[in-house]
């Protein structure tokens, strides 16, 4: 699946489309060509947890690789998530710009685990560390708050960042929120490509499940201000 134009990216779907996703948005594609896709681009899917990966000979290709988020373990042996760590360490030795989102954040490098806290579910107060090193993903979109909010699903986190990253975001719940390394990597744990509705779905399943209570549950019902991190990412795409 593509769309036409001059800068070409490709989507590291590591999640299956939810019914819900599919009959509202047309699966996960759209939601995120929706949040990040800008008129003109090329934008080809690759469903990496069912085994679909770019050729690696067509990497040199690319303007820009994102990874989704995905209900797998970022740190786990199945053969797709090793396949994918590999092909990220590829992309990073090329200097290949990287979003890597949730999982897609934890599966660029450094190591992590289960929350000692438990689940993050939610709109979650994200500050912006103004004591960072110089960014160019922020330095150049003029003034910056200090902190937005931004939704979040997630039990495992990132606790020691890759070699060279820095970070520049965190939370009360997670002391990593986002990190960079050089000017072609952003990881971020929460997920800007969502919209209210997804989150509320998603949580409705993970309680239909019974796995999450009630009670790990944040605020779904404050207005949603992460622009800050969706603008950084189209800012990475297009830099």
């Amino acid at each position: 699946m593509e769309i036409g134009g001059e800068k070409r990216y490709a989507l590291l779907l590591a999640a299956k489309d939810s019914d819900y996703a599919k009959r509202v948005y047309g699966g996960y594609y759209n939601v995120f060509f929706a949040a990040f896709g800008e008129e003109g681009e090329r934008w080809d899917l690759y469903r990496v947890i069912d085994g679909e990966f770019p050729d690696m000979n067509e990497l040199h290709k690319y303007d820009g690789f994102v990874v989704s988020g995905s209900p797998s373990d970022a740190y786990g042996n199945d053969y797709w998530v090793l396949n994918l760590c590999f092909l990220l360490q590829k992309l990073h030795a090329m200097k290949k710009k990287i979003l890597g989102i949730c999982f897609g954040h934890q599966s660029t490098g450094g190591k992590g685990w289960q929350s000692y806290t438990g689940w993050d579910v939610g709109l979650r107060k994200v500050s912006i560390l103004k004591d960072s090193a110089p960014c160019c993903f922020v330095d150049d979109l003029g003034e910056i708050p200090t902190s937005v909010s931004i939704i979040e699903i997630h039990q495992d986190e990132v606790y020691q960042v890759p070699l060279g990253a820095e970070v520049i975001a965190c939370s009360d719940k997670t002391g990593v929120e986002m990190f960079t390394i050089g000017d072609h990597i952003l990881g971020i744990q929460g997920h800007p490509e969502y919209t209210k509705d997804i989150l509320c779905n998603l949580i409705d399943r993970l309680v239909n499940m019974d796995a999450i209570e009630l009670n790990r549950i944040g605020s779904v019902s404050k207005g949603y201000a992460g622009t800050l991190s969706g603008t950084i990412l189209v800012h990475l795409l297009s830099y």
